[in-house]
C-alpha cells in the first residue's frame, strides 16, 4: 500500500531512455506484487506452469528487466527483510483482505462475470516463499545484484541512493521519500508514463522539512497505521504540519486511534534500521541457469526465453563492481 501523497507531490515525466547508464535501486516486493496483479488472463487467473504454480512474477521480472537492460538501466533489486514489530498486525489484516478477495474472485467466476473476477483477482495476490526464492534465483542468474534489507526494502533503497550508489529508488509508493531517498522513479514496472520525483524539489515546493513530510505521511496513513487520522487527507495534513511543526505538537493536537504511537512511526522513518554493508556487483548472465528456472522448471517457451537471453547478453550493462553510479 504505502503512503499516498499523490495530491501534493510535484512530479516530472521522463522517458525510459533518460535513465540509461544509471543504477536504479528497485523495491523488489513492490514490483513483485505489481506483476502478480497485472500479468493475468481475462478472468483474473494468473499465469501458471503445468503443475499449477503461479509464474506471473517470473514473467514480469524476466521480460521487464531485460527491457531495462536493453535501455541501459542497471537494476538493483532490494528485498524486504523482517518487518518492524508494529507492522505485523497490519500484515495480518492484509492477509485477511486477500483471503476475502479470493472468495469474491471465485464467486464472480462462478457467475461468469469476468470483469468483476479480474478486479477481485488483482486484490487476491498472494506471495509464497517459493515465489520469493525463484524470483531471487532468477535475478541472480541474470547477473543482477540482489540485496536483502534488514527491514523495509524502501528504507534500504533510500540508503543506497543517499550513499551515492544509485541514482534513484523505483517504487509505486512514496515511502522512500519519507526514508530520505533523493529521487524516486514511479511506473518503472508499468506501462504508464514514467515519473521522477526529487525530494529537494518536493520540500522546497511544499515549504516543509523532511521531518514534516514524515508527519504528513503519518497523518494521511502509512503501512504502520493505514487509516492515519480520521478526516485528514494530504492537503489538510500539509496545512496541519505547517502550523504544528514538531512531533510533540502533533501528538497533542490530533486524536490518534492506533496501538503504535506517532513517535514510533516517526523515528522509524527518520532512522530506519538498514544494512550498512552491501555489495552492488553486476555479473555475466548464466543462460543455462535461466533456462533451467524458466523453461525446465516452469514451462516457459525456450525459443522466446533464448531470444531474451540474447538481448540480455547484448545489453548495455557490463560486469562491474561499483561504489557509485
Amino acid at each position: 500500500m504505502g503512503v499516498n501523497l499523490r495530491d501534493i507531490i510535484p512530479t516530472e515525466q521522463i522517458s525510459l531512455e533518460s535513465l540509461s547508464g544509471k543504477v536504479i535501486a528497485i523495491d523488489a516486493m513492490n514490483f513483485l506484487y505489481q506483476f502478480l496483479s497485472s500479468i493475468r488472463q481475462k478472468d483474473g487467473t494468473p499465469l501458471m506452469d503445468s503443475k499449477g504454480r503461479v509464474t506471473s512474477h517470473l514473467s514480469g521480472f524476466f521480460y521487464r528487466t531485460v527491457n531495462f537492460i536493453e535501455t541501459g538501466i542497471k537494476p538493483v533489486y532490494v528485498w524486504d527483510g523482517e518487518p518492524p514489530e508494529f507492522k505485523k498486525r497490519e500484515i495480518e489484516k492484509r492477509k485477511e483482505f486477500r483471503e476475502e478477495a479470493q472468495e469474491k474472485w471465485k464467486e464472480a467466476l462462478e457467475k461468469g462475470d469476468f470483469e468483476e473476477a479480474r478486479k477481485h483477482a488483482k486484490a487476491a495476490s498472494f506471495v509464497s516463499e517459493e515465489m520469493l526464492k525463484d524470483s531471487k534465483e532468477l535475478l541472480k542468474a541474470m547477473g543482477l545484484p540482489v540485496i536483502q534489507a534488514k527491514t523495509e526494502g524502501e528504507a534500504q533503497c533510500a540508503k543506497i541512493v543517499i550513499d551515492g550508489n544509485s541514482f534513484a529508488c523505483a517504487s509505486q509508493d512514496y515511502d522512500s521519500l519519507l526514508f530520505g531517498a533523493l529521487r524516486l522513479v514511479r511506473n518503472l514496472s508499468a506501462k504508464e508514463e514514467l515519473e521522477i520525483i526529487y525530494l529537494d524539489e518536493v520540500l522546497k515546493n511544499l515549504g516543509i522539512t523532511r521531518e514534516q513530510l514524515i508527519l504528513v505521511g503519518i497523518l494521511v496513513g502509512t503501512d504502520y497505521a493505514p487509516e492515519g487520522v480520521r478526516g485528514i487527507g494530504p492537503k489538510k495534513a500539509l496545512d496541519f504540519v505547517r502550523k504544528f511543526r514538531k512531533v510533540e505538537e502533533i501528538e497533542r493536537e490530533v486524536e490518534w486511534e492506533h496501538e503504535v504511537s506517532i513517535r514510533e512511526i516517526f523515528d522509524f522513518f527518520l532512522n530506519p534500521e538498514v544494512e550498512e554493508r552491501y555489495e552492488i556487483k553486476f555479473e555475466k548472465p548464466d543462460p543455462e541457469k535461466i533456462k533451467k528456472i524458466l523453461c525446465d522448471e516452469h514451462n516457459f517457451s525456450e525459443e522466446r526465453v533464448s531470444k531474451y537471453i540474447e538481448k540480455l547478453e547484448r545489453g548495455k550493462h557490463t560486469q562491474r563492481s561499483l561504489l557509485g553510479w
